[in-house]
């Protein structure tokens, strides 16, 4: 059903979406990129459209920016659950040019490729910081990479403790093969490495040096540093919000040496900063679970966000009431069984720069299904992952997160519209079932075959870690590739196949909410292709794969850095 929920209340058929007030419609959709299971939806919108009014009488709760991610309202709950104050990690990350032997600290990280590991004939290395390095120790580098068979390849780590030197401990981080254009998401695991490595030997300050930074552009070398900052932010921080004990978060600082200094790498460091800050947040809001995360819960969160940063940001929340009053039948009718107990929030907020004009119009629509039973199409069976149907909220998580690092950065020139219809699809008597009828804001009639969602299919095709587009557009297709090539998130562009709508065509109504198994991401974007006008451009995300980790078994965060990475590249900045 959730296929449904997104397209037809969010992106009508006339390609506009009203708030509570009763003017003219907030946008008239010129390009997009929309999300669904459990995805967001990206829009851009001509310059000249009608701007979104707001209700003047839907209030804001005010609060001080205290942390770098917001900490969720304690309230009793199904179970009596409540989450404790998030620990967000706070680290000074600063770009000197230090000399590494004179730095002084708890763990110098040297980052090393496998071509730096070479030695002369006189067993001496010949990268020269390697050199250096092991010439400090009086050997014990060369030795101990020699004893614990240190290669540099990719994910390898030695640490070695020392007794007199400036810094308590040295790490040897393997890169794997040299490159001249390296990857984010080399650096970013890098971070990561670090970061678990420092909690491993309660390291409060880090450095880090490249044993190879040679060929790197000026950009190469900012957004390596971005995307060390990145990983170990990400890396250090744990959501222990449920958990009755805590770890102790030891790092305080960490130097980047010899890459860059300057009011660049200063502001490329924020920025990373920024941005975790809405990782760390979608993350929080996937792994709440369905009892604590509840669409109203959404909704106050949401707006906690555009009450931190009201300078620029504004929300409005409708209510179910409103909802009706735009008709948005397919949208209430997945509400429908809890909506006594957990009423759907329709949310809306909305980033205005703080000067300037306005060139570009972003929407960014994140699907928002706090929970997904199945409904009466009740999810059963081995693999049906149901006790993980939180994370069907996964597009409005990417969404917030992105609403969040939009607020803090301020980017100049865009306009962004942040949109989540937010409600649990469960089972009562007051449910939809298996042979309904509802019909969508735009007019459209919609016939319930499955109440079940079509979540797994894509990871089925990509795997848990390739997010799905689609889209008629190559020019959103390569604005979202280009995008992610500077975040290191991975999404593969699938087919739109036209024949397999006739699969999704009803005998009593306008179409069906779901087809066949075979190619099931595939019939979600044709039907969410039934509600975009024509002349709206569009590109639609399955992110139902990368938005957890099953290892960690945890959310990631995924989409929210491409998508803030989506609306500074349509910036003036």
């Amino acid at each position: 059903m959730e296929m449904m929920t997104s397209a037809s209340t969010l992106i009508p058929g006339r390609s506009s979406i009203r708030t509570v007030n009763k003017g003219p419609s907030w946008c008239q959709a010129k390009t997009g990129l929309v999300s669904a299971p459990p995805t967001p939806i990206l829009v851009k919108l001509r310059p000249s459209s009608p701007i979104l009014r707001l209700s003047p009488d839907i209030p804001l709760y005010y609060a001080r920016r205290v942390r770098m991610a917001q900490t969720f309202t304690a309230r009793a709950t199904l179970g009596l659950t409540k989450p404790t104050p998030s620990v967000i990690p706070h680290i000074a990350f600063s770009a000197k040019e230090v000399d590494f032997s004179e730095w002084k600290g708890d763990l110098l990280a040297v980052a090393v490729l496998e071509k730096d590991m070479s030695k002369d004939e006189s067993s001496k290395f010949k990268n020269a910081i390697l050199r250096r390095l092991d010439m400090l120790l009086g050997g014990l580098l060369g030795d101990a990479s020699a004893e614990e068979d240190f290669a540099g390849k990719t994910g390898q780590l030695t640490v070695i403790r020392l007794r007199e030197s400036g810094f308590r401990r040295i790490g040897l981080f393997g890169l794997g093969q040299s490159t001249l254009s390296p990857a984010p998401s080399t650096y970013q695991g890098l971070g990561d490495a670090i970061a678990a490595a420092a909690k491993a030997v309660q390291a409060s300050n880090v450095a880090v040096v490249l044993a190879s930074s040679e060929g790197f552009s000026e950009d190469s070398k900012l957004n390596t540093a971005s995307a060390i900052a990145s990983g170990i932010l990400l890396g250090v921080y744990e959501d222990e919000r449920f958990k009755t004990e805590s770890k102790r978060l030891l790092l305080k600082s960490v130097d980047i040496l010899g890459l860059a200094v300057g009011a660049g790498i200063d502001s490329k460091l924020k920025y990373a900063g920024d941005v975790c800050s809405g990782v760390i947040f979608g993350r929080e809001l996937v792994n709440s679970p369905a009892n604590v995360l509840t669409p109203v819960v959404l909704a106050d969160e949401a707006s906690k966000i555009a009450s931190m940063y009201r300078d620029v940001l504004t929300a409005t929340i409708l209510d179910e009431d409103q909802c009706k009053e735009y008709k948005m039948g397919s949208y209430l009718g997945v509400a429908a069984a809890s909506a006594s107990a957990n009423p759907p929030r329709f949310i809306h907020i909305h980033y205005k720069p703080p000067n300037g004009q306005v060139k570009a119009k972003l929407a960014i629509v994140g699907k928002g299904l706090t929970f997904d039973s199945g409904g009466y199409n009740l999810k059963t069976g081995p693999g049906c992952s149901i006790e993980l149907m939180k994370f069907d909220m996964g597009g409005s998580a990417a969404a917030l997160g992105a609403a969040k690092s939009i607020g803090q950065i301020k980017p100049p020139g865009v306009e962004v519209h942040f949109i989540v219809a937010a409600c649990e699809n469960m089972i009562s008597g007051t449910g939809m079932r298996p042979g309904d009828i509802v019909t969508a804001s735009n007019g459209k009639t919609i016939e319930v075959v499955d109440l079940a969602t079509l979540t797994g299919a894509c990871v089925v095709a990509l795997g848990p870690t390739v997010a799905g587009v689609f889209t008629p557009s190559d020019e959103l297709e390569k604005e979202l590739r280009t995008a992610s090539e500077v975040t290191g998130e991975k999404f593969w562009r699938l087919p739109l196949e036209e024949s397999y709508w006739e699969s999704m065509k009803s005998g009593v109504a306008d179409m069906v909410n779901t087809g066949p198994r075979q190619g099931g991401a595939i019939n979600a974007a044709l039907f969410l292709k039934q509600f975009v006008d024509e002349k709206v451009q569009w590109l639609h995300i399955d992110m139902a794969g990368p938005v957890w980790n099953e290892k960690k078994k945890a959310a990631t965060g995924f989409g929210v850095s491409t998508l803030v990475e989506w609306v500074l590249k349509n910036s003036s900045a």
